[in-house]
């Protein structure tokens, strides 16, 4: 189903309600493309263009949200949001950072990495408004904040606990597409479980292959593909799939087995609540700390650019604690607390791909 695009400009008594919708495929700006730096206007608020999937992914995009609703209520800035559409061309991914740009948001932040090519083009027509690129380094600019996250490292403890946890020997991971950055996840889990257990066994699998990101937005396909993998033997799955990782995260818990979750603390996650004890622990990595630093930093008149990365060293990524069944395992959590010491101190390196 395809899904609505948005943008709204809310304030900050009602962030999480005023949308302004427009109909499938996004409204067409009849001035968009010949915006420039002179169209900007003062500063409207922040604003940010969601990945596939959209927000309400219980995942990536939601974290992004969760750094803007914090900055409307610590900041008091007005916000914005621009929602995906199905099968989308980069023409569209420009068109939808032109108009948030041209509306005087600043600064604008894309969400995820295919958003790299249409901020290079976009962020040369507004020089004098910050854009943020999360998860991407290859398009850099004096008005670009790379913002970007060391997941092998989280994912490698989420292999550490895997390989303690399994009963089996046998543990899965999901990626959504087969692209560099999604690979850094796959490489450090399985250095993980390797390590912790060398005869540890790790199904790994794609659900689709680029230029197809559909994979990250495909629960049905996410579940069957973790269905897979316990009837396997897996009897631990972590998926980093985006939406489509709750399907995963499903298929676990009606197993009766153990998911790990990604970029959000997913055990706390509304709409994945009747799978939460089933959901052993999450890599996380703190987008919503750097959607907030991002947006402060325009605030304070000193904006972010180039790169600006998270790792375990500033607590931008690891592994959550909320389930109480996970915080009981103390042999788990000496093991994760070790790595984790062990690879800030540089005693473990770990690997960005399999």
């Amino acid at each position: 189903m395809r899904r609505i695009t948005r943008i709204a400009t809310v304030g900050i008594a009602s962030a999480a309600l005023a949308l302004s919708a427009t109909a499938c495929g996004g409204k067409k700006s009849s001035d968009a493309s010949s915006s420039s730096s002179s169209s900007e206007t003062k500063n409207a608020g922040a604003a940010i263009a969601y990945d596939v999937g959209g927000r309400g992914d219980q995942s990536f995009n939601d974290a992004a949200y969760a750094g803007l609703e914090k900055a409307a209520k610590d900041l008091k800035v007005k916000t914005a949001e621009a929602e995906p559409t199905e099968g989308e061309s980069e023409a569209d991914k420009v068109q939808r950072l032109t108009e948030l740009a041209r509306k005087g948001n600043n600064p604008v932040i894309g969400v995820g990495f295919s958003y790299a090519p249409a901020i290079e083009k976009v962020a040369k027509k507004f020089p004098n408004t910050t854009f943020g690129i999360i998860d991407d380094t290859s398009k850099t600019g004096t008005n670009i904040a790379n913002l970007v996250f060391n997941e092998e490292q989280g994912s490698y403890l989420a292999g550490v606990a895997a390989a303690k946890a399994s009963k089996t020997g046998t543990v899965g991971f999901i990626g959504g597409v087969e692209v560099p950055l999604i690979k850094k996840f796959q490489a450090g889990f399985e250095q993980g479980v390797k390590d912790t257990n060398p005869n540890a066994k790790v199904l790994s699998a794609y659900l689709t292959q680029p230029p197809d990101f559909s994979g990250f937005a495909k629960p049905d396909l996410g579940k069957a593909t973790a269905k897979g993998q316990l009837d396997g033997g897996a009897d631990v799955i972590y998926a980093a799939a985006g939406l489509a990782g709750s399907g995963a995260i499903e298929a676990a818990s009606t197993a009766g087995k153990w998911a790990i979750g990604v970029d959000s603390d997913q055990y706390n996650q509304p709409g994945l609540a009747k799978y939460k004890d089933h959901i052993l622990t999450s890599v996380t990595k703190d987008v919503s700390l750097a959607v907030y630093d991002l947006i402060k930093s325009v605030k304070d008149g000193k904006p972010e650019a180039g790169e600006v990365r998270y790792g375990l060293d500033k607590n931008g990524v690891g592994l959550a604690e909320s389930n109480p069944q996970y915080k009981s395992m103390t042999d788990i959590t000496a093991a994760v607390e070790k790595a984790k010491a062990d690879i800030i101190a540089k005693k473990i390196t770990v690997k960005t791909a399999p």
